[in-house]
Formats: C-alpha cells, sequence, structure tokens
C-alpha cells in the first residue's frame, strides 16, 4: 500500500469511528436516560450527608458476606449469551399468570398486586400506591438484555387505574421505565422517589410540584381528598444508582409505607446488612414486607441479596408475613429462571415466616 492510500484508509477509519462515537453521544442524550441532577436539587444533593467525594455513598456496615465460590456462571456477558445452556429465560406458559380486572377494583379492600420483578399495585386505605412499574423493557438495549419472559408482559399502562402514589426506589432502568411513567403521567397524584431522581422525572415533563424527593431517614405524609392520607419513610439499603455510564448521582433506598393502621416495607434493591435488624427493632410489627429475591450473583453480592442471606432477613425484620419480588420477569443475572421461586419457600422454611406467593396479576386481599 502507497503512503497515499495508508493515509486516506486512516482517515476513513478515522471519519468512521467519529461518526460512531457521535451516535453513541446521541444516544446516551435519549430522554429514557434521564438527566443528571442541575440546580436547586443539586444544592440540596452536595449538603446530604449521604453524599462525599462526587457520588451518594452507602452507609458503612460491620456486615461482612462469607466467601462464595465462583459458581461458574460468570456474569453480565453470560446473561447475554449463554441463556439457553444455564436456564435463565423460561419457556411460554411455565410462569403462572392471571389478568386481573384492576380498572374496577373494590376502592374499600386492602390489596395488592405483583407485576413481575418489582413491580407492585398496592392499595391501602382507599389509596392506590404504585411501585417501580416496569411494562416496557429493563434495558436500554432490549435486544440484548431486559425483554420480559414469555407470557409475562400480560399488563399494559392501560390496564392500570388512576394512582394517588407513584413510589420509585431508584432510577436503575429494572425499576425505573420511562415509557411506563409518561404514559400514566396525567393519571399520577404525586411521585415519592429518593433524592436526586426527581430531575429524570423532570426531563419527562412532569409537574415539579407534583415531585417529593427524600434522602434517607426523611419521612412526608401526604393528604387527599375524604381524608385519606399515608406517611412515608425513606430508609437505607446497600446499592447504587445511574442510568448511564455516570453513577451514584442519585440516592437508592428502601420504604416503610403506612397508610391508618397498616405498614407495608418495600425492600427495594441491596445487599444483606445489619439495616433489617435495625428496621425490624424501630418498626416492630410490620404488616407486609416485601424483599429482593433474584438477580443475584456472588460477583455482585455486596448489591444484591444472595440466597442464603434471604432467611437471615426475614427473621431480621420481623414482619407478619413477607412476599418477594425481583425475579419472574427479566433475566438480569445468570441463575436459572426457577431459582427464586424455590429460594422464598426454603427461607420462608428456614425462617418459620408466613411468606404469600400469589401469581403474576393476581389480587392478593390484605
Amino acid at each position: 500500500m502507497t503512503r497515499r492510500g495508508f493515509l486516506k484508509g486512516l482517515a476513513a477509519g478515522a471519519g468512521a469511528g467519529g461518526a460512531l462515537a457521535l451516535g453513541w453521544r446521541a444516544f446516551l442524550k435519549l430522554p429514557r436516560f434521564g438527566r443528571l441532577p442541575q440546580g436547586k436539587r443539586l444544592e440540596r444533593i452536595l449538603a446530604s450527608p449521604n453524599y462525599r467525594d462526587g457520588a451518594f455513598r452507602n452507609r458503612p456496615t460491620a456486615y461482612v458476606p462469607p466467601y462464595r465460590p465462583d459458581d461458574g456462571r460468570g456474569g453480565v456477558r453470560n446473561a447475554l449469551f449463554r441463556k439457553d445452556e444455564l436456564r435463565l429465560v423460561p419457556k411460554a406458559g411455565e410462569i403462572p399468570v392471571v389478568k386481573s380486572d384492576l380498572l374496577n377494583l373494590d376502592w374499600s379492600q386492602d390489596l395488592i398486586v405483583w407485576f413481575g420483578h418489582s413491580s407492585w399495585l398496592l392499595q391501602l386505605g382507599g389509596l392506590r400506591i404504585l411501585v417501580d412499574p416496569v411494562f416496557n423493557v429493563a434495558s436500554p438495549v432490549s435486544f440484548l438484555l431486559g425483554e420480559p419472559f414469555p407470557g409475562t408482559d400480560i399488563y399494559k399502562v392501560e390496564d392500570i387505574p388512576d394512582i394517588d402514589v407513584l413510589l420509585i426506589t431508584h432510577d436503575h432502568w429494572d425499576h425505573l421505565d420511562c415509557a411506563t411513567v409518561t404514559k400514566l403521567r396525567e393519571r399520577i397524584g404525586r411521585v415519592v422517589c429518593p433524592l436526586g431522581v426527581g430531575e429524570h422525572f423532570e426531563r419527562w415533563d412532569f409537574a415539579p410540584e407534583s415531585l417529593v424527593e427524600l434522602d434517607w431517614d426523611e419521612s412526608a405524609t401526604l393528604s387527599f381528598a375524604e381524608g385519606r392520607e399515608i406517611e412515608l419513610l425513606c430508609l437505607p439499603t446497600h446499592h447504587f444508582s445511574g442510568r448511564g455510564f455516570v453513577r451514584n448521582q442519585s440516592l437508592w433506598t428502601s420504604f416503610l409505607v403506612a397508610v391508618a393502621s397498616r405498614r407495608v416495607y418495600f425492600g427495594g434493591d441491596g445487599g444483606y446488612d445489619e439495616r433489617f435488624r435495625q428496621i425490624g427493632e424501630h418498626f416492630p410489627g410490620i404488616d407486609l414486607a416485601i424483599l429482593e429475591n433474584g438477580q443475584y450473583n456472588v460477583r455482585w453480592q455486596r448489591n444484591h441479596m444472595m440466597p442464603d442471606e434471604l432467611a437471615l432477613a426475614m427473621r431480621d425484620l420481623g414482619a407478619k408475613r413477607y412476599m418477594t419480588g425481583h425475579h419472574g420477569k427479566f433475566c438480569i443475572s445468570t441463575h436459572p429462571w426457577d431459582e427464586p421461586f424455590a429460594n422464598e419457600k426454603a427461607a420462608a422454611l428456614e425462617s418459620g415466616v408466613n411468606l404469600i406467593t400469589p401469581r403474576i396479576g393476581e389480587i392478593t386481599a390484605l
């Protein structure tokens, strides 16, 4: 090749690389990625005791996970390319589902509906709370990762009643779906989310006055018509956040929801530590606790609860009843799809607790 030909090829390659970089940059600026906090919201974040050295930080923990050898399943790469070999995705019909009429629910009934993974509809005291709804995909690149399991995507936004409170635990794609929340925008009363997550909602044209952002150990009491009232307490968990390549600029959390005399705890995502015992001691007699159970891997055991820790968390909390989530709809790790269903039953038996195991879409009376 002549020197001129080499330089021409080099220039062509650089041009293609530049075009690819510009395309990638444009992709990351799509509305679905949200927006990093700015203005007064950023000022509040910078003043948070949980934000240090340019990022939100998990609270120190005395708990040290036991040594667990690598199980050979690998990480995200295997979740992408070894789905069949590792039984990561069920066949159509293997996960039981039921389509319930949610538009005509009895307002006087306290109930809960699981949509798979970490999405829930909770009705308490005549108030409707929708938690981490993902009715589309759990990834920005659905052709690689985050498509619903066959037969589990039976609910659409149109099947959901008007919502008093939208509750978001953190901004990961499998908990905060832009397409779902924007379609629901006109039918949501208030949005309650961890500090910093409100920036995404403002990017998606939610009214700032509809947003309630909480730091750990902060609470909000919201009042509605006919004297209905809900208290939401933002509590720690051990996880991380981010929708792109910048992590931990918004907070991750668990929530204690109180309406009238009932209290429901949503554990959110997070590795096991002593917070479960602390929450159980501070708030004895929680009526229902919903814990993470799925998408675990020894490689990220600090940020997701491992199967042998689920019974510990149940015992520590001391709730009257339990449900588990973070499984049953999406493949984001490398355990067999049905393993969490067995894990929750084993943990309940070991800890001696009352476990509720609804089908996806089933109305469970509280």
